[in-house]
């Protein structure tokens, strides 16, 4: 299959994504558009997989309708129940994290040393596109960033927004992901106040250096013998 056949799955796959998490949140097409910092008929195209957010806007997306991010890279729909968050100025935000990732596009090209040419032979893009983006100069169709990364061997994962408010609320849904991942009798544990100061002793004792942890087990063992 060639890359713009794949590009173009993937838009209809995400447009199917983005559908569903705006009707099942029961958001409007002009609100969901608004959040974004997009008009109605884009946020439509969006919908219908005739064109594709950039990481920022499914960033922002994510982030006003209190969904994780990883939803967008899966298969399954969204159930019901998700609650809208507090607004923030997301044209701002969304302009810088447009330069933020041509950025690190740039950074990881570098480092891969493949120069602008090469990457589009490689990936089939015009040049002028490719500059364009890395001077964060137009946003990067979602689908296009995944098959520009992919050619450089990044993860996509390393391009999400690891500060401000978005950042923020992202890297709380993974900790919020990962303690629901632990056994339940681990967390009741947790969640019980009074075991705090296990909880940090734990914390202090995986800080510290392996030869220090050493000596610290050896003299437990001695206290108990």
């Amino acid at each position: 299959m060639d890359i713009q056949a794949q590009l173009t799955i993937r838009m209809k796959k995400l447009g199917v994504l983005i559908r569903d998490v705006r009707l099942k949140t029961h958001k409007s097409l002009g609100e969901c558009a608004n959040a974004i910092g997009v008009s109605r008929g884009v946020f439509r195209s969006f919908e219908q997989g005739r064109k594709a957010p950039s990481l920022p806007e499914l960033e922002v997306l994510a982030f006003s309708l209190n969904l994780p991010i990883d939803h967008f890279w899966g298969k399954d729909a969204l159930s019901d129940g998700a609650t809208s968050t507090q607004s923030h100025n997301i044209v701002r935000l969304t302009e810088l994290r447009h330069r933020m990732i041509g950025a690190q596009l740039r950074q990881a090209r570098m480092n891969a040393g493949i120069s602008i040419k090469a990457l589009a032979g490689q990936v089939g893009f015009p040049s002028s596109r490719l500059n364009a983006y890395e001077l964060g100069q137009r946003p990067i169709p979602l689908p296009e960033l995944e098959c520009i990364i992919s050619a450089l061997g990044a993860p996509i994962d390393t391009f999400f927004d690891q500060s401000g408010p978005v950042g923020e609320w992202i890297t709380r849904q993974q900790l919020i992901e990962k303690f629901l991942q632990l056994p339940i009798e681990l967390r009741e544990f947790v969640s019980q106040p009074v075991n705090r100061p296990y909880l940090e002793l734990a914390k202090n004792l995986s800080q510290l250096p392996s030869e220090k942890l050493r000596s610290v087990a050896e003299g437990l063992l001695d206290i108990t013998l």
